[in-house]
């Protein structure tokens, strides 16, 4: 009998990432992406440590093309037939969704209206599932969403200073990169025992960068909140911004709502600051002043969000880096470590400099870790979780 597999999604406005697991146990079979959406796509496939595709797509492709691209590619390699569930990443779930759901029309419609919360994932989040749902029209289609991590969060730590009315119709602090928070907590209860590391920071530096401070693997607090724009600055975004700097674009400078979104999602952070580029890689290259001064402003407010973090936890044992930066930018990572040596972050610069693990020193009061994410697996959890209560039959 052929093993049924899960395929799951995760679709951005910049690329797509894909993977396929068998259903019986989760093990990766498959695991891909299409990276380069807005120029020229490329697709990149592996089975284990094997290449199976590296190839250039036509430029100028909307998303819908290249879903079906990957679609296509999966049927002819013999890799979909047996695929009875896709898992979807959904960016925001509001008041109403945490737990993974099946994905019905009626879902599917309410969730678009918070497209307007996290512009730069939940429109394309949605626009995989359509596809999916027309090209895989007996699988299961499953949302597995990314603020479900920080809703069981103390109402302190969510709530903003605004009328009751606003806060009820659902103006308060969600969060985000659950997902990877929540392997990231997973591991660390394999690794340290329920206990999850204690008092712990993780640090999701990425493209989009938060942090999020966990006690025994639960989310505490986490520096994005009602959108995905607050906390440190990331490579396009401005992170936490004063809003009266809002009041004025518009006021002032006469700037429209859609002018100061695009301002803030696509023109500001590490690009804004350095005037160059928002890639870690470049900026770190780079010998331009604004350059590095966007890289200072970068350290300097992440290790201001770690000791804020650090009074939410009462203390701290564990600091754990991951996602693209922080599993790969060591001289990023050595820096944070610097100014929070306050705290009892001691680094060993040798192991960090390999990306070692572990990356503090033995006689550090704070275990500081480096942990590679996989937002994936935890997709194709929590759809497995679904089809063995049942959810594929209804």
């Amino acid at each position: 009998m052929t093993p049924r597999h899960i395929l799951t999604l995760n679709a951005g406005s910049s690329s797509l990432k894909f993977a396929v697991y068998r259903e019986a146990d989760t093990a990766l079979a498959l695991s891909g992406q299409v990276s380069d959406l807005t120029g020229t796509p490329r697709l990149r496939a592996k089975v284990g440590n094997e290449v199976v595709a590296d190839e250039a797509w036509p430029t100028g492709q909307d998303l819908d093309t290249v879903l079906e691209g990957v679609f296509a590619w999966l049927e002819r390699t013999g890799r979909a037939e047996a695929i009875v569930a896709v898992g979807h990443r959904i960016v925001h779930g509001g008041l109403t969704f945490r737990d993974p759901v099946v994905l019905t029309p009626d879902l599917i419609r309410e969730l678009r209206t918070l497209e307007s919360l996290a512009p730069l994932h939940q429109p394309f989040n949605l626009r995989g599932v359509e596809r999916a749902r027309h090209h895989f029209p007996d699988a299961v289609q499953v949302g597995v969403f990314d603020t479900a991590f920080h809703a069981d969060q103390p109402d302190v730590a969510r709530l903003y200073a605004l009328p009751r009315a606003l806060i009820d119709e659902g103006v308060l602090a969600y969060g985000f990169h659950g997902l990877s928070y929540d392997y990231i907590a997973q591991t660390l209860r394999t690794e340290a025992g329920p206990a999850a590391g204690g008092r712990t920071i993780v640090l999701h530096l990425g493209s989009g960068a938060s942090l999020c401070a966990m006690a025994d693997g639960r989310s505490v607090a986490t520096s994005m909140g009602f959108s995905a724009l607050d906390g440190p600055p990331m490579s396009t975004r401005c992170g936490a911004l004063d809003p009266g700097v809002i009041l004025y674009l518009i006021q002032s400078r006469g700037m429209s709502v859609e002018a100061v979104s695009d301002l803030l999602y696509h023109r500001s952070g590490l690009l804004g600051l350095s005037g160059e580029s928002g890639d870690m890689v470049t900026l770190l290259a780079s010998d331009n002043p604004q350059a590095r001064q966007a890289l200072d402003v970068y350290v300097y407010r992440i290790a201001r969000e770690i000791g804020s973090l650090a009074a939410a936890l009462g203390g701290l044992d564990t600091v754990v880096f991951t996602a693209g930066v922080g599993e790969h930018a060591a001289p990023i990572r050595a820096r944070i470590v610097a100014l929070c040596r306050w705290l009892g972050l001691e680094l060993d610069a040798d192991a960090n400099r390999v990306h070692a693990h572990q990356i503090s020193r033995p006689d550090s009061r704070v275990m500081v870790r480096v942990i590679p994410t996989d937002e994936q697996v935890v997709i194709a959890r929590g759809v497995a979780g679904i089809i063995g209560q049942g959810g594929a039959a209804g």
